[in-house]
């Protein structure tokens, strides 16, 4: 079967990852389309693609494109995946998918009615300690799992002098720490444990009410940090904090799930492992085919123990999938436009009950 060929609609540093990926699972990237033409014929030679593109419109109408790729600011995605949608090709999307739930559900709609092919990187999933989790959970070894907690932290922005779009609620959204980094823990934990959020109650926070901007200080208008309590469908409370001013902490998603059995533990800055705690005893079982389960982590894991799989891996393990999608049948656990609506449902629900200081229901 001939390579499946991807266009790629931004070339910043996840455009980068997105091209690493797709040749690394098979593909082909045909072309990069970035802020001008100039910039996308730089691109092209940087992201290793065959063309820059005059334009994110002339690259969704390519014939040479199958699978459009969109790594742009958040609130450029929702035009372009109807877009792409619409031109029949298949699309993988940053989240969030749009910077309103509403409009995140028009595209998981058209998703549905055309067919198309869809998925959005929650590349955590597909990390092999993480799927060794879930499969010990779904099995029973967890018991009841009653307590759900965790956090995922980032430093990056922990100065009043960096500055990013995201801080722009009108590019970024309504919520920063949360929308972009705080999804990320929520769809690991429903993932991982099938539970689902129902109620939350959440807090936001400033480190910075200003930060520098081309004028020399622009007003904060998203969170720096966010904490979150919230109750499952099947009974559990848990917590998440998200922050992207932790110092030291560079992409550190942690999570404990607790069980009436066994806890389980995952760090993302030390990924190559899964801590299982029980009564009498705590045991860390190191990542690799023949430590983790068939069915469980061990069809994640790559390389043999003891020699790292990351980030990058588990981004290359999200797009095999993708692109296997494109060929033939789903695979299962792919996070698809559904999972990104739910994404924004959830962020929506954050936003809610800081502004009210209330609990809030989560719509399923």
């Amino acid at each position: 079967m001939p390579a499946l060929r991807a266009g790629i609609i931004g070339a910043g540093f996840i455009g980068g990852v997105h091209a690493y990926a797709v040749r690394a699972s098979g593909g082909v990237v045909t072309q990069v389309a970035d802020h001008s033409p100039e910039a996308a014929a730089h691109a092209a030679v940087r992201l290793g693609a065959q063309s820059g593109a005059e334009s994110a419109e002339a690259l969704i109408a390519s014939d040479d494109v199958d699978v459009v790729h969109i790594c742009t600011p958040n609130d450029t995605h929702y035009d372009l995946a109807l877009a792409a949608m619409q031109a029949g090709k298949a699309v993988i999307c940053e989240k969030p998918l749009a910077i309103s739930a509403e409009r995140a559900a028009l595209l998981a709609q058209t998703a549905e009615a055309t067919g198309a092919v869809t998925a959005v990187p929650f590349v955590y999933r597909f990390y092999p300690s993480v799927r060794e989790a879930r499969h010990r959970i779904s099995s029973g070894q967890a018991g009841d799992l009653w307590m759900l907690h965790g956090s995922y932290l980032q430093d990056w922005l922990s100065g009043s002098q960096e500055t990013n779009w995201r801080v722009d609620p009108a590019r970024g959204g309504g919520s920063r720490a949360f929308g972009d980094i705080g999804v990320h823990w929520c769809d690991v934990m429903e993932f991982t444990t099938g539970h689902r959020i129902t109620r939350l109650v959440s807090r936001m926070s400033q480190a910075y009410a200003s930060r520098a901007g081309t004028d020399g200080g622009s007003v904060v208008g998203t969170e720096d940090g966010a904490t979150v309590m919230f109750e499952t469908d099947r009974g559990a409370t848990g917590s998440v904090v998200a922050s992207q001013v932790s110092l030291g902490r560079k992409n550190r998603l942690w999570f404990s799930f607790d069980g009436t059995e066994a806890a389980y533990v995952f760090d993302q800055e030390l990924p190559d492992s899964l801590w299982i705690g029980g009564r009498s005893s705590s045991q860390i079982v190191p990542r690799g085919p023949d430590t983790f389960a068939a069915g469980g982590g061990a069809d994640y894991s790559r390389l043999p123990a003891g020699h790292p799989q990351g980030y990058q891996d588990s981004f290359t393990a999200f797009m095999a999938d993708a692109y296997a999608a494109v060929s033939g049948p789903r695979p299962e656990g792919l996070p698809s436009f559904s999972d990104g609506h739910r994404a924004a449902v959830i962020t929506e629900a954050v936003l809610a009950s800081a502004a009210k200081d209330s609990w809030v229901e989560v719509p399923s």
